[in-house]
């Protein structure tokens, strides 16, 4: 086609489908080494890649599927219908750190839309070697538009013919080459090779070697045959090192030379010596003289320090963020392996509330008033952590003088503290806080590590966001347990009491367990019970019942009406909840208690001669279940010195222990205890049995003494 315009038919331009023949259009009149055609999904705001070329695939695994708000280079293209510009390894760490800290080289970018005026249907990005800094000339950005406004018109002229745009092979160095003229015929070269007194072996876009001379392989010290075909460091073990893999990506996708240094077994050093194009690797090989240990960490010919933190410590320190409940938690991580990890000696974290930083926490500080000059700065007040905090820009500073020369009007007192890195924590584009890490001596910040602290600060920002959510609901938790759990028990005649309440580990430590112990006339009444779940909806619905069966005492009622009515409440609140209940109207006279039960365990009776009896009382379903429930009553003699124990199924129920052995442990634990106080008993009851450590369930405990 005279216009340059892709066709849809395999006969086309080059014999190429049209996705490739559009990327390879682009990389050609920009001379980019790599690029790849996105796909707009048709049912979703994704961008699927559907064509790369001049790189393997698996280097931008992560983002061959794309959300439309992702904050990466072609989705931003997309959403602002513009070309996006990446200069190079500073730009790409500070506007897009997540791709920065997985290819973490030289290199730049440009991205497009692939879109007419009324639709979209994907996006491109090509990218060049680290070595070009300027953008696209006027020349290449009209290039990189037409080409792409052309793509769009095909797409859409497809669209309208019903015909579907599928995947491409992606293309790889051979096929963007066209082959220069005059090179030597392989047979020549392959001789040329042999002749050379260095090793020489040539890799493709995928380390696969396809060609090793004779020299190369007695360095290596594995013959050609099992060299050919496979990755230089699947054949070769002691090559199996992801630094050496690192530098064979920093080559490809930075297309410039690099170099490393290995050690074959025993004491050999080797120098490797990368040569990059388009099309692969050249590998020079050869022996080295004066190599160090450093070499090892992949140190390449422009003084390439080694990666401070790899990818799998930053899957590790992501895990361990996970894990962190509380502030207190996070904060403890954060020191104990962040910072670690970064080569820093202390940490702190701050928070904005009120206008003004706080300090959450902090570590590594040995005068702990030092921190005190962060708490209660305002907002408006420029120094580094609050300027971090407002732009969302981290801030480094690789020595005090570069600190209190950008910062002069700042009076600094002395930390012992030499460099510091001001790192915004941003969760779902809110501002969060600043994490403040401080080194001991003066510190150069290499790019790489920039990128690496920006998005680590990413993942500190998320694990404070949902710690300090925790602690919120963990504070919000216990005030509404504390308020719709009675303060104090009130004194009867007749009857001492005492209660015990333990919220279940798992959760929001809030449950839907209660206890009330409620005067009436010429009597006194007790209740407990236990909302099914561990929530707030839980805890809400237990505040409503304890309050209605307060009323319904107050009022009169007998227990099996006081049941009753309480259970047609429930019903009537249209709660999905239930709840097992036991209520008693004890006569401190006559020494007798009449008891009404609503699934709920049986009391414990502990006799004044020290017997154990288990109270199997009739009863009715649990609360919520049936309108038409009848709650039948029993009456129970109480002799002066008995204890009647009233408890939930948490301190009985367990996955491990068979319910009654349970019941028996608990009486034997209570015929044993003696003629205690009651809050004596209580924390014995409580105490033991393993309800000190985890506890999947409220636990709740009353114990009436009849006095006489």
């Amino acid at each position: 086609m005279s216009d340059g315009q892709p066709s849809g038919r395999p006969g086309g331009p080059a014999g190429r489908p049209p996705l490739s023949l559009a990327l390879i259009e682009m990389m050609e009149g920009t001379e980019a080494h790599s690029g790849a055609v996105y796909l707009l999904a048709e049912d979703q705001p994704v961008l699927e890649m559907a064509v790369m070329a001049g790189l393997p695939r698996d280097f931008a695994a992560p983002w061959e599927r794309v959300g439309l708000s992702a904050p990466i280079p072609v989705a931003d293209a997309v959403r602002e219908r513009r070309l996006v510009w990446v200069s190079g390894e500073e730009d790409m760490a500070s506007r897009y750190p997540r791709i920065s800290v997985v290819l973490p080289y030289p290199f730049a970018v440009a991205a497009l839309p692939v879109a007419t005026d009324t639709a979209v249907y994907g996006a491109v990005f090509v990218a060049w070697p680290g070595s070009r800094t300027q953008g696209p000339s006027e020349r290449e950005r009209e290039h990189l538009t037409r080409a792409c406004g052309r793509l769009a018109l095909h797409l859409e002229r497809l669209a309208a013919e019903g015909r579907p745009v599928v995947p491409e092979p992606d293309l790889w160095g051979t096929q963007l080459l066209d082959g220069a003229a005059g090179t030597p015929r392989p047979v020549e070269a392959e001789r040329m090779a042999s002749r050379l007194p260095y090793g020489l072996c040539s890799l493709d876009l995928h380390g696969r070697v396809d060609f090793a001379n004779a020299a190369a392989a007695d360095l290596i010290g594995v013959p050609v045959p099992r060299l050919l075909g496979a990755p230089l460091w699947a054949s070769v073990p002691w090559l199996n090192d992801p630094v050496y893999e690192d530098r064979y990506r920093a080559a490809l996708i930075s297309q410039r030379s690099t170099s490393f240094a290995a050690l074959r077994p025993p004491q050999d050093w080797l120098s490797f010596q990368l040569y990059p194009d388009r099309s692969g690797l050249s590998v020079r090989i050869s022996r080295a003289h004066e190599a160090a240990e450093a070499s090892r960490a992949g140190a390449g010919e422009q003084g390439t320090p080694p990666r401070l933190v790899s990818i799998s410590q930053v899957l590790s320190l992501a895990g361990s963020l996970t894990e962190a409940a509380t502030v207190r938690d996070m904060l403890q991580l954060v020191a104990d392996e962040v910072v670690p990890a970064v080569g820093a000696q202390a940490v702190v974290l701050l928070t904005a509330r009120a206008g003004r930083m706080r300090v959450l926490g902090h570590r590594g500080y040995r005068n702990a008033h030092i921190v005190e000059r962060f708490d209660g700065t305002p907002l408006s007040e420029p120094t580094p952590g609050v300027q971090a905090l407002n732009s969302a820009v981290p801030a480094f500073f690789e020595s005090r003088e570069q600190l209190e020369r950008l910062y002069p009007a700042r009076q600094y007192t002395p930390d012992g503290f030499a460099a510091w890195a001001y790192l915004p924590l941003i969760a779902s584009g809110r501002p969060v806080g600043t994490c403040v890490l401080a080194y001991a001596e003066p510190h150069r910040f290499q790019t790489e590590e920039r990128t690496v602290l920006t998005s680590l600060s990413g993942m500190i920002a998320l694990a404070l966001e949902r710690a300090q959510l925790y602690d919120a609901k963990h504070q919000l938790a216990h005030g509404l347990q504390a308020a719709l759990l009675p303060h104090s028990l009130p004194p009867l005649p007749g009857v001492d009491a005492a209660a015990r309440y333990l919220p279940g580990t798992r959760g929001m430590d809030i449950g839907g367990d209660f206890y009330d112990l409620v005067p009436a006339a010429g009597a006194a009444a007790a209740v407990i019970g236990d909302v099914q779940g561990h929530n707030v909806t839980a805890a809400g619905l237990m505040g409503q019942i304890r309050t209605a069966v307060r009323a319904y005492t107050t009022v009169g009622q007998p227990p099996h009406e006081v049941m009753r009515s309480t259970n047609r409440l429930l019903i009537e609140l249209g709660s999905d909840l239930f709840a097992s209940c036991l209520y008693l109207r004890l006569d401190p006279v006559s020494g007798r208690a009449v008891m009404a039960r609503a699934g709920h365990p049986p009391p414990l009776l502990r006799h004044p001669d020290g017997q154990v009896e288990v109270l199997n009382v009739p009863g009715g379903p649990l609360l919520g279940v049936d309108a038409e429930a009848v709650y039948p009553t029993t009456e129970v003699e109480l002799a002066p010195g008995s204890v009647l124990v009233l408890y939930t199924d948490g301190l009985v129920e367990s996955p491990e222990v068979d319910i009654e052995d349970a019941l028996a442990d608990l009486g034997d634990r209570l015929g044993r205890a003696g003629a205690l106080p009651l809050d004596e008993l209580a924390e014995v009851l409580m105490g033991r049995g393993g309800y000190e450590g985890e506890r999947p369930d409220d636990v709740a405990l009353l114990l009436l003494r009849a006095t006489g």
